[in-house]
């Protein structure tokens, strides 16, 4: 089974302040509740596509947690996303041999407000620019609530592509090529007048995007790109979400307060 797109993950600083925010730019928000290790808690903007955006938020300092780094610098936004296998164990055990040193499988879980406790496993990429692996153990219908909650004001219907900023276009290509078996859908593109190089490929029905500064070009974009590499690393630049083309104008542009430092197009 293809590999495909399970969830985005944006940290923020105040939960409830986040429900709100989000509630105002016109999505459904659902209560996701607190997680097995009680260091975080969460909420839910789940898809018709069955991707979701998970807002999460600390509630205790957690030295040890893979995003500490983002709770130490309160930096709100895009930090990580994670794809969908049916087994974690068995995508690790394959991709190891091929030089992915994912680790892992590792227990995870959440209890819902509703007291529904669910479980889950976790694999950690060997580098940044890979994502985590979340496996479900309980049905997925558990974690991502299907059904109306899935409909928004806004006409959102799911996440188009997402954007990441990598520093070798080619080791990072490599590295998606094996994880999830596919070809590029283009030749690798050197976008000179921007002094960026592009490789995109298929994830499921979401367009994956890396982008990494061309050597020694001195355009605005890839001074930018470089200066974000040096101070967040790799990972997540931005995403795309999937809108009707009559969506109202109104919801075409957000303030980054309101969608807490996330870059959307539509």
């Amino acid at each position: 089974m293809p590999l495909t797109l399970d969830h985005l993950v944006i940290h923020v600083s105040d939960l409830p302040q986040a429900v709100a925010d989000y509630q105002t730019l016109g999505f459904t928000v659902q209560a996701g509740g607190s997680h097995a290790d009680g260091h975080t808690h969460n909420a839910l903007v789940g898809f018709a596509d069955g991707s979701y955006l998970e807002l999460i938020a600390f509630l205790e300092p957690a030295p040890q947690h893979r995003w500490h780094r983002h709770q130490q610098s309160g930096r709100e936004g895009l930090i990580d996303f994670a794809l969908s296998p049916e087994r974690v164990d068995q995508l690790i055990a394959r991709v190891r041999p091929l030089g992915l040193a994912y680790q892992g499988p590792v227990d995870g879980g959440r209890l819902r407000p509703d007291g529904q406790r669910l479980q889950w496993q976790i694999g950690s990429p060997p580098s940044p620019d890979l994502p985590f692996l979340c496996g479900d153990i309980s049905p997925r219908s558990l974690r991502v609530p299907e059904g109306r909650v899935r409909q928004h004001a806004n006409g959102i219907q799911g996440v188009a592509s997402i954007t990441l900023r990598v520093r070798d276009l080619q080791a990072s290509l490599w590295r998606y090529q094996t994880l999830l078996e596919v070809q590029p859908t283009q030749a690798p593109l050197a976008l000179s007048g921007l002094g960026l190089a592009q490789a995109v490929l298929p994830l499921g029905p979401t367009g994956l995007v890396l982008l990494s500064p061309l050597k020694d070009a001195d355009t605005a974009a890839a001074r930018t790109l470089r200066q974000e590499l040096d101070s967040l690393g790799e990972g997540l630049l931005g995403a795309s979400l999937r809108a009707p083309a009559d969506t109202p104008p109104a919801w075409q542009a957000w303030p980054l307060a309101r969608s807490h430092g996330v870059h959307f197009d539509l």
